[in-house]
């Protein structure tokens, strides 16, 4: 059999893994020590393998993740309250398989939206769809597509989507709309998606920027009470920060 041939003809069904994988064995001179079997095996190896990358690289720019960041990477030595062994588990990604929230707070400078988009990579190498955005710009989407028509059709993709990111939540209260938006969103997620919530405030006080009681009572029911919790202190990450210095990755 012709080899060139066979290599197109993988290329043509869409197994560039298994054509270059061939090509390489093909070029060694150590490929006559193997038997079929095993090379058999180095060409689906490679196959998995080269999909599974492009998978990720596709959930990952998906995503839209505000921070190119992972859970091997957080400083841990940064004294900020950082749980650290919750913070490990975490990231097995079993939280999203169980649909549970993740909720960061702290002061501004410790590193929520770094850790946040962690755990949404962290995600997304599970296998898991996610989507990056800053609360002001869920509730401006959320505006402009009631506007055009395709309020449902916006809503159906954040509910499909595994892992929400909302970041900076709550720097002000609520409008009317904007409660009603929220608790539309969350309530598709309820029970079969994750959320993760970056905030400056401590949970106890987003009932009091949520405003109406009962709206506030209804987000909250579906948002906090079956969460995991990383409460953050300390001094801003960024005043570490130095012109000659290189960033530390996980300041926010």
């Amino acid at each position: 059999m012709l080899t060139h041939p066979t290599v197109d003809k993988l290329q043509q069904l869409r197994c560039a893994g298994m054509a270059n994988a061939l090509a390489e064995q093909l070029d060694s001179s150590e490929v006559g020590a193997l038997s079929f079997e095993e090379r058999l095996g180095l060409l689906v190896d490679r196959e998995i393998t080269e999909r599974h990358s492009r998978q990720l690289t596709n959930r990952l720019r998906r995503a839209r993740l505000k921070h190119d960041a992972c859970i091997e990477d957080v400083d841990f030595r940064h004294r900020r309250g950082l749980d650290k062994p919750l913070l490990l588990s975490l990231a097995d990604g079993r939280w999203v398989r169980d649909h549970l929230n993740v909720l960061i707070c702290g002061p501004t400078g410790v590193g929520k939206s770094w850790i946040a988009c962690a755990l949404a990579h962290s995600a997304c190498r599970h296998g898991h769809s996610a989507l990056y955005l800053r609360s002001s710009r869920l509730f401006s989407s959320l505006a402009l597509a009631r506007a055009d028509g395709r309020y449902p059709k916006l809503l159906d993709s954040l509910a499909k989507t595994q892992v929400l990111v909302l970041d900076d939540w709550g720097l002000s209260p609520l409008s009317a709309e904007h409660r009603h938006d929220l608790l539309e969103v969350l309530e598709d997620r309820h029970g079969v998606r994750s959320t993760i919530v970056t905030s400056q405030l401590p949970v106890e006080k987003w009932h009091d920027v949520i405003g109406d009681p009962t709206f506030a009572d209804a987000i909250l029911d579906r948002l906090v009470h079956n969460a995991y919790r990383l409460e953050l202190k300390g001094d801003s990450m960024r005043k570490r920060r130095r012109p000659s210095a290189r960033r530390d990755p996980s300041e926010p």
